[in-house]
């Protein structure tokens, strides 16, 4: 690996003093981008709403038609989506950076894929539901991460071969999940395929409480591992001399990551191409390096905003779930890396 990093688009490059500067601007002016995604998704719908009015709401306020839409409807989904993004673009931003290469996330690997297959087997197989299907997906997802590293490993772990054995895990979990919907009940098979394209419509506050303490515990670790995953970026050798095991390193920062994707695949299910989309945006808006901050606020950005087009920009008041926006824009971006990496990477 070439220190602070280099794949084809969205490759991780190092960031000089000027570049701090900027990655900071561009932090804060994807917080306000958040924040302003927010604000719309709880003002706009059906039943629309003026910001003094959601304030006041917020503060205890409003009429009771109001405090229903605003609290038991669309915030609820709005603070769903922006977690489950945060987690998924921070996670993807992760393994990016430390595989070196822009297909190393966790919705092209088969990490998700995983998550999917643990938290389909509990609900199809086992019955489970709430905390214990959460539970099933974080336990799938880490099976698969660990399959991945353990096919992948020959003295060590390079990127193109540890990406190349999570497509094919990443198969075998769509086959696993395809087999399980066959075999299922109807009813119990639509309310799992639901939940599989990735949506954000059902959420509900002890979900996202839930959710939300495991960011609270996770973003931060994740964050505190940026120096060790820049030292990465430079091999293991000159890591190892640098005073990081580089093994051990590699490992606790992939677990880190499968345990975001995991969390955030198990609250919304997979919401396509969030992970693989969100790092590579943030480092062109933040000037280069790994973004981990401005990577989470994409993630977040990209989900939100994909729910909120789902709701009321189809013609013929079509609703469809956040999953199926950021595919239907994810897939083009994901032909054009591979159409156009071969030529990138002879001219870099």
């Amino acid at each position: 690996m070439s220190p602070g990093g280099a794949g084809v688009d969205g490759a991780v490059r190092p960031v000089g003093p000027g570049g701090r500067r900027r990655r900071a601007t561009a932090t804060a002016a994807l917080g306000g981008l958040t924040l302003a995604t927010v604000v719309a998704a709880v003002c706009l719908g059906g039943y629309p709403l003026a910001v003094p009015g959601v304030v006041e709401t917020l503060l205890g306020g409003g009429s009771r038609a109001e405090q229903f839409v605003v609290l038991d409807v669309r915030l609820p989904r709005v603070a769903m989506a922006v977690l489950v993004g945060a987690a998924l673009g921070l996670a993807g931003a992760l393994m990016q950076a430390l595989l070196d290469n822009p297909l190393a996330s966790p919705d092209i690997i088969g990490i998700t894929q995983g998550a999917s297959v643990g938290a389909v087997t509990g609900l199809l197989v086992l019955g489970w539901g709430g905390l214990a299907v959460s539970g099933a997906a974080l336990a799938g997802a880490l099976i698969a991460a660990a399959a991945i590293h353990l096919l992948a490993w020959r003295d060590g772990v390079t990127g193109q071969r540890f990406v190349l054995i999570g497509i094919a895990v990443a198969f075998m979990g769509q086959a696993a999940l395809g087999y399980m919907l066959t075999r299922a009940d109807v009813r119990d098979a639509q309310s799992a395929w639901v939940w599989l394209v990735g949506s954000v419509g059902s959420a509900r506050w002890d979900e996202i409480v839930v959710l939300a303490a495991a960011l609270a515990v996770l973003i931060p670790i994740a964050l505190t591992r940026a120096p060790a995953l820049r030292v990465l970026q430079f091999g293991d050798d000159a890591a190892t001399g640098l005073g990081v095991h580089a093994h051990r390193a590699r490992a606790g920062i992939i677990a880190i990551a499968v345990a975001l994707a995991a969390v955030g695949v198990a609250a919304a299910g997979p919401v396509a191409f969030v992970a693989f989309m969100a790092a590579p945006i943030a480092r062109r808006i933040a000037g280069g390096g790994m973004a981990l901050a401005p990577a989470a606020l994409v993630g977040a950005v990209v989900v939100a905003a994909a729910d909120l087009a789902g709701r009321h920009l189809l013609p013929g008041d079509i609703q469809v779930p956040a999953g199926v926006i950021t595919g239907a824009v994810g897939a083009p971006y994901l032909l054009w890396l591979l159409a156009t990496g071969d030529r990138r990477g002879r001219t870099a």
